[in-house]
C-alpha cells in the first residue's frame, strides 16, 4: 500500500470494529486524530502478536499495535517453505476488491464478449484519452479470441468538469453495440456530440480510487488482483490461464 497517513483523510468514518473494545477504541480514536472522517471497516488481530489488522472501507489495510500508538502502512508478508513470501496484505485487499467489483452490473460498462465460451472476465478501469489505454484496447479483439470478457469501466484521469470526462459521458449515452462502437471510436481519435444522461462514470471513477486505481489502464481480475499499467494479450493470458 503506497498511500501514506496523510492521505486516509479522504475516508469518512464509520466505526465498524470487530476487535476487543478496548483496543479497537483506541485505534480508531488515534486514526481520528489525523482525520475525523476515517472509515473503518473492520479491526482484527494480525498474524503477528501485538499486531491487529486495521481494514479501511477503500480495501486499504494497516497495522497497529494494542495501544494504537505505533501504525504500520505497507505490506505484510509472511514466509513460507512451500510459496516463499506471501503477501498477507494484498490477499486481504483482493477480497474487498471482490466485494466492490462484485457489485457492477454489465450494463454499468462497456462489455466487449468473446464470440464462444467466456473463460475469464477482466475489469479495466479506462480513459479514453490515455495512450496505453489506446494501444491495450488495439489487444482486445485477441483478448476476446482467447475466450476473454472484457468490461471497460470509466476511470476520467482528470476527474469531473474535464474535457475526458464529458467524453466519457458520451460513450455511456450510447447503447448496446452503439456503446462498443464509441468506445472504439473515441480511442481511435474520434469526436463524439456532447450527450447527457443518467451514467455510472463519477461513481466508477470514485470506485476506481476505492480499489486503489491511480493510473490507466488498471485491470480487475476475477480473484480482486489489481494489475496497473499495460499488457499484452498474451501476458494477459498466461496470467488467467487461458492460453
Amino acid at each position: 500500500m503506497k498511500k501514506t497517513v496523510a492521505l486516509l483523510g479522504c475516508l469518512l468514518w464509520a466505526g465498524m470494529v470487530t476487535a476487543d473494545d478496548d483496543v479497537a477504541q483506541r485505534i480508531t480514536e488515534n486514526l481520528q486524530q489525523v482525520d475525523a472522517r476515517i472509515e473503518v471497516k473492520s479491526i482484527k488481530e494480525a498474524p503477528i502478536a501485538g499486531l491487529h489488522e486495521v481494514t479501511l472501507s477503500s480495501g486499504d489495510v494497516l497495522y497497529a499495535n494494542d495501544a494504537g500508538e505505533y501504525f504500520l502502512i505497507g505490506q505484510l508478508y509472511q514466509f513460507s517453505k512451500t510459496d516463499g513470501f506471501v503477501n498477507l496484505t494484498e490477499a486481504q485487499q483482493k477480497v474487498a476488491r471482490r466485494e466492490l467489483m462484485a457489485k457492477v452490473a454489465d450494463e454499468d460498462t462497456v462489455i466487449f464478449p468473446p464470440e464462444g465460451e467466456v473463460k475469464a472476465t477482466i475489469d479495466i478501469f479506462t480513459d479514453v484519452d490515455c495512450p496505453y489505454c489506446r494501444k491495450l484496447h488495439q489487444e482486445v479483439p485477441k483478448l476476446n479470441a482467447m475466450g476473454v470478457k472484457v468490461r471497460y469501466l470509466a476511470f476520467p484521469r482528470k476527474g469531473e468538469g474535464s474535457s475526458t470526462y464529458a467524453e466519457m459521458v458520451s460513450i455511456w449515452c450510447a447503447e448496446g453495440e452503439a456503446r462498443r462502437t464509441a468506445m472504439t471510436d473515441v480511442k481511435s481519435g474520434a469526436k463524439l456530440p456532447p450527450a447527457s444522461c443518467d451514467n455510472p462514470v463519477k461513481s466508477q471513477y470514485l470506485l476506481g480510487k476505492d480499489v486503489g486505481v491511480n493510473g490507466t489502464p488498471a485491470t480487475v481480475l476475477e480473484d480482486g488482483t489489481l494489475i496497473p499499467g499495460y499488457m499484452p494479450a498474451a501476458n494477459m493470458a498466461r496470467i488467467l490461464g487461458v492460453q
